[in-house]
């Protein structure tokens, strides 16, 4: 047979040739067959998606078509209200999500399938930001973006000056917030105050103090308590847990507690379903209104051109190659099929430029689109908003070194591994809002003792930078979701059972008259009386 096939290549050919033709005619078939129903029912089933891709390639023309024009800060700020108000509605939403959803996921499990669910997520979260600060080190140290000279730029700004070790110690701080009630609204944030210290000098073992008008004064910036606008998602995050397991552990005596947190839950998904259809008219105007404020781009030097390619790059192999890589590795589903269904959170994130603002969104997509379990969901999607932040640890490690070489400064291997580092933790305590990388890049480059002020170079294009980066958190975490579900199987699975045992001891706790009255209904509705002994 082989040997016929060989000696007959016309008639493999022909075999071939057969073949196209039938699947072409099966195809062409099935075009064939779609009805207008069918047509209908694909939009009515995407509808979300759709408007929301067309949102944003609406909003892009419309931003470009109106530059030309020059219009006032105040016509843009008109003109961006659409987009100001989702974005408002959406940060409505965030604090109660956070905290109902933490709390009932916590509840639901035990704290054994949480701890194990826990670990599982930290052990992700951890490996997918040292991947992502990876990825930015090498993009720039092979495209080497920040090569020519520093007189490129023109921009010049002052930035406030952060010290590394009081950073740190904000971010532990606002783990525990002393008022739960101002944590929805500020997170602590130490200032720096000028105090004036009179110089002393010591003459042959005599003091004399210099604080009269002839004396020597100098000034010394000191750390004082202060306070930022925003919420204090870590401080949420933390209690929130703490209070979910103990919940879950008070039993029947919790049962209210939990009801009630359930029950606010599902009307803040409610409330997110109703606000889904206005989320692209929000991100139409929010992405139009960015573009006509933006710098003129014509402006931008070759440097900064080249770090905006790097860092799309490094975005790009993080989202396109890495996570899917891991979730196929983990799970072996088709990540790009899970990907699909996270279309418009992704697309919500390019808009608001904040997974925060984007959670409630992001919550509906796996839920609804991608049937992931809702205490998983519940548990991880909150934590990863707050401490997951691969697309800012990459930004900020690449950024650092292009700093670096801006300066025409040679980092050496002890360097480029302590920005990995710092990169890493710095990016756990970047909160999820618009351009808060911007903030914690001062402790990365404080680390290497690069200049602070330099940050300044990458103002120009980082609003842009910063939605790339938003998309690529929000993806993490989703995919972080997928993968945490899948390793927690068998804790789920043991967790319905259980669930369904606690039902059944509650029914037989019922007075007698009520069970009786429960069975007549029963029999009521069911003619064919297959429950008789």
């Amino acid at each position: 047979m082989a040997q016929s096939s060989r000696d007959n290549p016309q008639r493999t050919q022909r075999g071939f040739y057969h073949r196209i033709q039938a699947r072409s005619l099966q195809a062409k078939k099935r075009v064939q067959n779609i009805s207008k129903d069918d047509m209908k029912g694909f939009f009515v089933r995407n509808a979300f998606v759709i408007l929301t891709v067309a949102a944003v390639i609406i909003g892009i023309i419309l931003g470009f078509a109106l530059r030309p024009y020059k219009m006032s800060y105040r016509d843009v700020k008109f003109f961006s209200f659409p987009g100001e108000l989702l974005m408002r509605m959406l940060q409505m939403l965030v604090m109660p999500l956070l905290v109902s959803s933490l709390i009932t996921g916590m509840a639901a499990l035990d704290s054994r399938a949480s701890g194990k669910m826990g670990v599982r997520a930290v052990v992700y979260y951890t490996t997918t930001t040292i991947i992502a600060v990876i990825i930015g080190i090498v993009m720039v140290l092979i495209i080497h973006p920040g090569k020519g000279s520093k007189d490129e730029f023109t921009k010049v700004q002052k930035v406030e000056q952060v010290s590394p070790a009081d950073a740190f110690l904000d971010l532990i701080r606002n783990m525990f917030p002393p008022n739960l009630v101002e944590a929805c609204t500020k997170q602590y944030k130490t200032h720096y105050a000028k105090k004036v210290v009179h110089v002393t000098m010591t003459v042959n073992e005599t003091i004399f103090a210099l604080n009269d008008s002839r004396g020597i004064t100098q000034e010394e910036m000191i750390p004082v308590p202060g306070s930022v606008n925003g919420i204090n998602a870590l401080g949420l995050v933390v209690f929130s847990m703490c209070f979910g397991l103990i919940i879950g552990n008070m039993r029947e005596q919790g049962q209210a507690l939990k009801d009630f947190f359930d029950c606010l839950n599902e009307a803040i998904m409610r409330l997110v379903a109703i606000i889904m259809w206005y989320a692209p008219i929000g991100i139409l105007f929010l992405i139009a209104g960015k573009i006509v404020e933006m710098d003129d781009i014509t402006t931008m030097g070759g440097q900064l051109g080249m770090y905006t390619v790097t860092v799309i790059s490094g975005l790009l192999v993080h989202a396109i190659i890495v996570l899917p890589m891991l979730y196929f590795i983990v799970t072996r589903k088709n990540p790009f099929v899970f990907i699909a269904g996270l279309l418009q959170a992704l697309i919500t994130a390019l808009g608001t430029s904040s997974s925060s603002a984007t959670l409630p969104i992001t919550f509906k997509c796996l839920e609804e689109n991608n049937n992931v379990d809702k205490r998983v969901t519940r548990f991880v999607l909150p934590v990863g908003a707050t401490i997951n932040m691969d697309g800012t640890a990459l930004y900020e490690a690449l950024a650092a070194i292009f700093i670096a070489q801006v300066n025409d400064y040679d980092l050496n291997f002890g360097q480029i591994l302590t920005i990995s580092i710092t990169a890493t933790a710095a990016s756990i305590g970047a909160a999820g809002i618009p351009q808060a990388g911007l903030v914690t890049m001062i402790i990365v480059l404080t680390s290497v003792g690069l200049p602070t002020d330099d940050i300044t170079l990458i103002i120009a294009v980082d609003w842009f930078l910063d939605r790339l980066r938003t998309v690529t958190n929000v993806l993490g975490d989703s995919i972080g979701a997928g993968i945490v579900e899948h390793l927690s199987q068998h804790e789920l699975k043991k967790k319905d059972p259980e669930v369904c045992t606690t039902v059944m001891e509650v029914t037989d706790k019922k007075p007698y008259h009520a069970i009786s009255l429960e069975n007549d209904y029963e029999n009521e509705r069911l003619p064919d009386s297959d429950t008789k002994m």
